[in-house]
């Protein structure tokens, strides 16, 4: 039999230093903070915004404002991203898909992360400011406060949550092109209306596959009110039928040549084609193939302007 000094010496041996368990959990809380920001999010966000701005500055570009910019919009999508779980912890908590998340897993205080989400708001602002202009500092205040004050109550109250969320979803391709102009001109709201058209189909997927769900997180999503699918499938149709020739406008009003026009045009009728099919049989496989048609929609048609822009 082992004696005890024996076993204190073994338990020493085995327990790992002081500093590397120390360093173990500033990385899970780092990592807790991240998650706050909805790191995929951010990066649509940032796509958006950069291919606003690139279009916007028409080869003109200054690297750091271009910086700024992308860094400011980060911050910013973060933060809000962090007061919207901050406002919804209680509803996570109830929530399979969300039980896991920082704060209904108690990885971090409600307070922390609301400190943290109005650091990054602020900071992301004050950066767009400083590094951009007051217009774009101002759309991207403009897109937290509709995030956070408008769309996360609403998503309690009404089903039309999703059209209202869809406005702050749509407006980093606005925070980009003013950031490299300085104005809303037609070309920033055309980019607008084609992010704006393409969430309800995205939005309404989603909302299906996980209706169960957010009805116990008491979210009123339209699958609740529409148990068949009748509703949420066309709904989901006549928004990917609206995109067709919303996706076409760029074109039009001189932002892209023949080859996005085409391109375009043809994911759009890709998307469309997803969304009807989910309507004429919704269940969650359709609804999973509608969403991912339009997770290569959107970073297609951005791609396209990219790829196909006509000068100014």
């Amino acid at each position: 039999m082992k004696s005890a000094a024996s076993l204190g010496q073994t338990a020493l041996a085995a327990a790992p230093p002081a500093d590397v368990v120390d360093l173990d959990a500033v990385g899970g809380r780092t990592s807790a903070y991240l998650s706050l920001t909805k790191p995929r999010i951010v990066l649509l966000v940032v796509i958006t915004v950069g291919v606003g701005f690139l279009l916007g500055a028409r080869g003109s570009a200054h690297p750091t404002t271009l910086a700024a910019t992308l860094i400011g919009s980060a911050l910013v999508a973060g933060g809000a991203s962090a007061l919207n779980m901050y406002l919804e912890r209680a509803r996570d908590a109830r929530m399979r898909r969300t039980r896991r998340r920082a704060l209904p897993s108690g990885r971090l205080a409600p307070i922390e992360a609301a400190a943290f989400g109005v650091a990054l708001g602020v900071v992301g602002t004050l950066i767009l400011l400083a590094g951009a202009n007051a217009m774009a500092a101002g759309v991207a205040l403009t897109t937290l406060i509709l995030y956070v004050c408008v769309y996360t109550p609403l998503k309690t109250m009404t089903t039309l949550n999703t059209a209202v969320g869809a406005i702050p979803g749509a407006l980093p391709a606005v925070i980009g092109w003013t950031a490299a102009t300085g104005t809303l001109s037609v070309e920033a709201w055309t980019l607008f209306l084609i992010v704006f058209l393409w969430q309800f189909p995205h939005f309404l997927a989603i909302a299906w596959i996980y209706r169960e769900d957010y009805a116990k997180g008491g979210m009123r999503m339209l699958p609740e009110f529409d148990p068949q699918g009748v509703v949420t499938g066309r709904q989901a149709t006549l928004y990917a039928l609206a995109l067709v020739p919303a996706g076409l406008l760029p074109t039009v009003v001189g932002l892209a040549g023949p080859t996005y026009f085409f391109g375009a045009l043809a994911f759009g009728l890709f998307y469309l084609t997803a969304a009807a099919r989910f309507w004429a049989d919704v269940n969650d496989a359709t609804a999973r193939r509608l969403l991912r048609a339009s997770f290569l929609y959107l970073p297609a048609v951005l791609l396209l302007l990219v790829l196909n822009p006509l000068p100014a």
